[in-house]
């Protein structure tokens, strides 16, 4: 988002009363796209030379949201979540010379949302059934390593090396949401949520030159606390 936009939301934050809020915990998995289209795809590049598919990438998130009201059935959210996963592999084209053993590293990724959701809530504040639908933007962060075996193409005896690679950025993105929460008291209830997130990166270190993509659902569950 603009910078305008993030200070502007801030300061909403910083003059809402505490009684208008409500917290939501949340638990659930991400499902990368892992396709960003473009020739030089991380992940699509991962699939044709690793033994991994896009379905592997299937991962543990989690995180929290702060929701104060700004106006009738309109609310604002700051949220950060967390995604990583971390998948053992080998080369599906080359293997030890002599031995026939798998050349094997790790893959692994973590991805760290932070948002600020723009959330409607066409209910009263006592209704035991809210539904919800948001729509906001993003700030990522992304970590992406491999360590472990590779085969050194630079040299034409193609040797099997020990080494580590590893790319890190911030890249900009939004999503758009979904979900109900369910009153258990008047202070506390249950969320079951979903959410779609588009953005991608131009990857840095020793990944320059690929695209890793931070397109993906969320699904999640679990308690809102109201204050």
């Amino acid at each position: 988002m603009k910078r305008g936009c993030w200070a502007f939301i801030f300061a909403v934050a910083v003059a809402t009363p505490v009684h208008a809020g409500n917290l939501d915990l949340r638990l659930g998995a991400f499902q990368p796209r892992a396709n960003t289209g473009a020739g030089n795809d991380l992940f699509r590049d991962d699939s044709e030379l690793y033994t991994v598919s896009k379905s592997d990438w299937l991962g543990f998130s989690g995180g929290a949201q702060y929701n104060f009201k700004i106006a009738r059935n309109v609310e604002i959210g700051l949220g950060i979540d967390g995604y990583s996963r971390s998948l053992d592999t080998a080369y599906r084209d080359y293997e030890h010379p002599g031995s026939g053993r798998d050349i094997q590293q790790t893959l692994q990724i973590d991805l760290v949302p932070v948002s600020a959701e723009l959330r409607f809530t066409p209910t009263g504040r006592h209704v035991r059934i809210a539904p919800w639908i948001g729509v906001g933007g993003d700030l990522f962060y992304y970590k992406y390593e491999e360590f472990g075996e590779f085969v050194d193409f630079d040299r034409a005896s193609l040797p099997i090396i020990e080494d580590s690679f590893i790319s890190e950025g911030v890249s900009g993105g939004f999503h758009v949401s979904a979900g109900l929460r369910f009153a258990i008291t008047d202070d506390v209830g249950f969320i079951a949520g979903a959410r779609y997130q588009w953005g991608k990166a131009d990857m840095k270190d020793d990944f320059r030159g690929n695209k890793l993509d931070l397109t993906g659902a969320t699904y999640t569950a679990g308690v809102n606390i109201r204050f």
